[in-house]
C-alpha cells in the first residue's frame, strides 16, 4: 500500500485573540516538531506578503487542505456550511470582555435600556461577514438577557468598508449620533473605546447565562481538513499534542501568556488587562464536551436563522473527538521537558 507522501508546509492560522496556537507560534514549537521530518510551519498571518489573496482567503474558506485553524466559529461553521470538508477537533471558551458601549452621557444602562434603541449592524466586504455576525449576536445576547429580542430594538446598518481598524466605522457612528449603541469585544475595542470616549452599557461577561455570551469567540473551534486528517492522522495527532503542551505551559505563566497576548492582539498591556480577566492563561485547553459542543450548535442554529450559513451543520457529525484523544495520551506518554512543564491546571 502506497501512503500519500507528507505535505512540505503545514499551515496554520488563528485570529489575533488568545490560543494555544498563538503560544506555540511564539515559543516555537511548532516548527521544532515537524523540523525533523523536513515539514516546514508556517502562519498565514506572518506570511502575508509572500502568498496571494486566495491563499489569504483560506483563513476564511479552509480551502488549504494542510491548513490547521484555531478562530472564529463563524467563518468556521460558514466554511462547513458551503460544503468544505473540514472537521471539528477542538474547542475553547475564554472570556474576552465582550461589552455593549453608548454614546457619553446618554444615559443607557443596562440590557433593557438597549430597547427601542438603534444597535450599530456593521456591513463588510468579506467572503463571510463575521463581524456583522459578531454584533447581530452580541445584541441579540444582551436583549435575551432581559426578555427581548431584536425585534424589539432597530437594527442599524453601517458601511464598514474603507475603515481603518476594528470597529472604527461603528464608533464613528456613535459618535455621530447615528447610532445609540455598539457591539465590541476584546482587548483592542477596550483601547477604541476610550478613544471614542464611549461608556459601557453591558457587560455580557457579567451576565449570569453563558448561553448570552454565545459567539464569534465563544466557543472558538480548532479545524483542519479531512483530507489531512485522512492521509496523515499522525501529524495532526502531533499538532494537538504541542497546542496541549502550550496549554500546558500558558497556565504557569501568566506573564509570559500577557506579553503574547499583546503581540497576537496588537493592543497595549492596558488593552489586554482590561479585555482578559485573571486567570485567562489557564483556560487555552481544548475540548469537545457535551456543553461545548451545545453552545456550538447554539450558535450553528441562531447563524443560520440569521442567513450567515448556506446550509445546516450538524455540529455533533462535524465533530471528531480522536484527535485530541490520542494527543492526551501522547502528551501523558511523554516525559515533560523544562521548557514545557505540565500543569494540572486546567
Amino acid at each position: 500500500m502506497t501512503h500519500p507522501a507528507l505535505p512540505e508546509t503545514l499551515w496554520f492560522t488563528r485570529c489575533p485573540v488568545p490560543t494555544a496556537t498563538g503560544i506555540a507560534a511564539d515559543r516555537e514549537w511548532l516548527s521544532r516538531e515537524f523540523a525533523p521530518d523536513g515539514i516546514t510551519v508556517r502562519s498565514l498571518q506572518e506570511s502575508a506578503a509572500d502568498v496571494d489573496a486566495a491563499a489569504r482567503r483560506t483563513h476564511y474558506t479552509h480551502e488549504l487542505p494542510a491548513l490547521f485553524r484555531e478562530g472564529g466559529n463563524v467563518p468556521a461553521l460558514w466554511a462547513r456550511s458551503r460544503g468544505e470538508p473540514t472537521r471539528l477537533i477542538g474547542l475553547t471558551w475564554i472570556e474576552e470582555r465582550q461589552t455593549v458601549l453608548v454614546a457619553p452621557g446618554s444615559g443607557i444602562r443596562g440590557a433593557a435600556a438597549l430597547r427601542g434603541r438603534r444597535l450599530a449592524l456593521p456591513r463588510h466586504s468579506l467572503p463571510i461577514d463575521f463581524w456583522r455576525a459578531m454584533a447581530l449576536r452580541g445584541f441579540e445576547g444582551a436583549l435575551a438577557s432581559a426578555g427581548y429580542g431584536l425585534a424589539d430594538a432597530v437594527p442599524t446598518d453601517v458601511p464598514a468598508d474603507g475603515h481603518r481598524g476594528q470597529w472604527a466605522a461603528e464608533l464613528a457612528a456613535l459618535v455621530r449620533g447615528d447610532v445609540d449603541a455598539v457591539y465590541v469585544k476584546g482587548a483592542v475595542a477596550v483601547e477604541a473605546a476610550r478613544r471614542a470616549g464611549a461608556e459601557v452599557a453591558v457587560e455580557l461577561d457579567e451576565l449570569p447565562d453563558r448561553t448570552h455570551r454565545v459567539n464569534n469567540g465563544t466557543p472558538r473551534p480548532i479545524t483542519v481538513h479531512q483530507s489531512l486528517l485522512d492521509d496523515h492522522p499522525d501529524l495532526v495527532d502531533r499538532f494537538l499534542t504541542v497546542l496541549l503542551r502550550a496549554a500546558d505551559w500558558s497556565a504557569g505563566q501568566p506573564a509570559e501568556v500577557a506579553r503574547i497576548l499583546g503581540a497576537e492582539t496588537g493592543a497595549g498591556a492596558d488593552g489586554v488587562h482590561g479585555a482578559y480577566r485573571p486567570g485567562t492563561h489557564r483556560t487555552l485547553h481544548p475540548d469537545l464536551s457535551d456543553d461545548r459542543l451545545a453552545l456550538l450548535a447554539r450558535q450553528e442554529a441562531a447563524l443560520g436563522a440569521h442567513g450567515f450559513l448556506p446550509a445546516p451543520v450538524d455540529v455533533r457529525a462535524w465533530a471528531d473527538p480522536e484527535p485530541l484523544r490520542r494527543a492526551r495520551l501522547r502528551l501523558a506518554e511523554a516525559s515533560p521537558t523544562p521548557s514545557a512543564p505540565a500543569s494540572t491546571d486546567t
